[in-house]
């Protein structure tokens, strides 16, 4: 196995070689800190304001694909072989403002200026992506920015108006693409990478079965895929995660294929990259997933990470678990298979071995009598914490419930099925009164407590009334089902 102690990327036209730093060190304390490069601030510190925000860019397939990320919790290891643009890098060599900034400035959208640099970035990545956006995709993109004093009808107004002031085809990330292409290509050895001074700091393992060995090496190591949970670890709590093993850029964590009737995705697999998989063959997920977190965040977090985690409030598990889907386990050269309702034991603990990591994930395609949704409810619309999360499956034949699976999140220690629920609903006819009389089991299968998020009372009754929403968007006797568009 060939060994490498030292990582390798490209910070806006300058090669970066670094040997000796912490597992905790953060891009954005090198940016400021290190480089200076000072236009990338620091607000929140946790992935939720966007004034960290920088593109990364990585190869994928051939060719290179940038995102938008948070500085701020994104770890400076993880950036081996990659591209990293900052703000600084958008202004032309006379100095000119790019096209977005540009725009900024011409629709007034810019006062204090604080948060501008993360609202240009996160802009510059969808004109790059998509240069006629509508409105409705401008807000999507600046899910993850924060603004306190412009207002966001000014930044909305820059971005459609991009156009007016450049044309992507020009940008220098296009134009220089195939060299940047051909620079990054030579930083892709396959080797192990292993930072350390006196103890192991990072690895990044070569791939999958290099991973597989390492953790048998370094059974207590932290596993770092996305960041977006073990990242506050360092910036919030300030925990120590070395040695710290990450996992982002293994290409065999991010296959994404359908067999016999099954959604198959690696654990690495983001949110952003099984979108189009989602919109696909499980449309009913496109609102719900738009709400998950920013832009930035769903760049970077893994649906592994999401499920590994445990934390029952998490937005992926009760709507796995409604879909009766399973994980896929690894230890060393051996794998099992468990219902990811399985996997969450108690709070804080999951079904997983020493040395053992989730190497993928498998959701059943629904057929034609399955009715499916999922509700997130929350203090902010988007890119806030679940009070509570619910995925629902029903099977309707003839009028009959022929089989349900109903579960929660943030509704007890762990993501859970409504067991009772279910078991009232099933055989029974397809009406509001089958409804409205199983939604009263809940009480039988939560105890929810009381946090700053939501009373018990609030919950239980939220929980109800989202069987209810469920049973008017899918009224099968009525030509034209109730759909409740608003996001709650």
């Amino acid at each position: 196995m060939q060994i490498r102690n030292e990582i390798k990327f490209i910070l806006n036209n300058r090669d970066i070689t670094l040997d000796a730093f912490e597992a905790e060190q953060t891009l954005l304390d090198f940016l400021r800190l290190d480089q200076q490069l000072i236009g990338t601030k620091e607000g929140c510190a946790e992935g939720d304001c966007g004034a960290c925000t920088v593109l990364v860019g990585r190869l994928v397939n051939g060719g290179l694909k940038y995102e938008i990320v948070n500085a701020c919790i994104r770890f400076l290891a993880s950036l081996d072989g990659c591209h990293v643009v900052t703000i600084e890098y958008l202004s032309g060599s006379n100095g000119d403002l790019h096209p977005v900034q540009k725009a900024m400035v011409e629709c007034h959208a810019s006062q204090c200026g604080f948060c501008t640099p993360g609202f240009v970035m996160s802009l510059y990545s969808l004109w790059m992506e998509n240069s006629n956006p509508s409105k409705r995709e401008v807000e999507i993109a600046v899910q993850g920015n924060l603004c306190r004093c412009t207002g966001y009808e000014p930044i909305i107004n820059a971005a459609l108006a991009v156009n007016k002031f450049g044309n992507p085809i020009s940008d220098q990330l296009i134009t220089e693409r195939e060299n940047t292409i051909k620079n990054l290509s030579k930083l892709q050895d396959n080797a192990r990478v292993v930072i350390r001074d006196s103890t192991i700091k990072s690895i990044l393992p070569a791939n999958i079965d290099d991973l597989a060995d390492v953790l048998i090496d370094q059974p207590s190591a932290t596993i770092v895929a996305g960041a977006t949970d073990v990242g506050l670890w360092v910036t919030k709590f300030l925990k120590p995660i070395s040695p710290a093993l990450f996992i982002g850029h293994l290409t065999d964590l991010k296959k994404i294929e359908v067999k016999d009737d099954v959604l198959i995705f690696g654990a690495g697999v983001t949110y952003t990259e099984i979108q189009e998989y989602l919109s696909k063959f499980f449309p009913f997920l496109d609102n719900y997933w738009d709400r998950i977190a920013g832009w930035q965040v769903r760049n970077m977090g893994t649906i592994g990470g999401n499920i590994a985690n445990g934390s029952p409030i998490g937005d992926t598990p009760p709507v796995l678990i409604a879909l009766n889907s399973e994980i896929i386990l690894r230890k060393g050269n051996q794998t099992r298979v468990l219902p990811i309702e399985k996997f969450f034991i108690e709070y804080g603990k999951q079904d997983l071995k020493k040395s053992e990591f989730i190497l993928s994930i498998r959701v059943p395609l629904p057929n034609k009598d399955q009715l499916n949704s999922a509700y997130k409810i929350s203090k902010r619309s988007e890119d806030d914490i679940s009070t509570l999360a619910v995925g629902i499956s029903m099977g309707v034949e003839s009028g009959k419930i022929k089989d349900c699976r109903i579960a929660f999140g943030g509704m007890a220690a762990t993501p859970k099925r409504a067991l009772m629920t279910e078991n009232s609903l099933k055989g029974k006819t397809w009406c509001n009164k089958t409804i409205y009389e199983a939604s009263r089991m809940l009480d039988e299968d939560f105890s929810p407590l009381s946090d700053w998020r939501a009373t018990k009372e609030y919950r239980i009754s939220v929980a109800r009334n989202l069987l209810h929403r469920f049973f008017l968007e899918h009224d099968l006797d009525t030509l034209e089902p109730i759909q409740i568009h608003s996001i709650v």
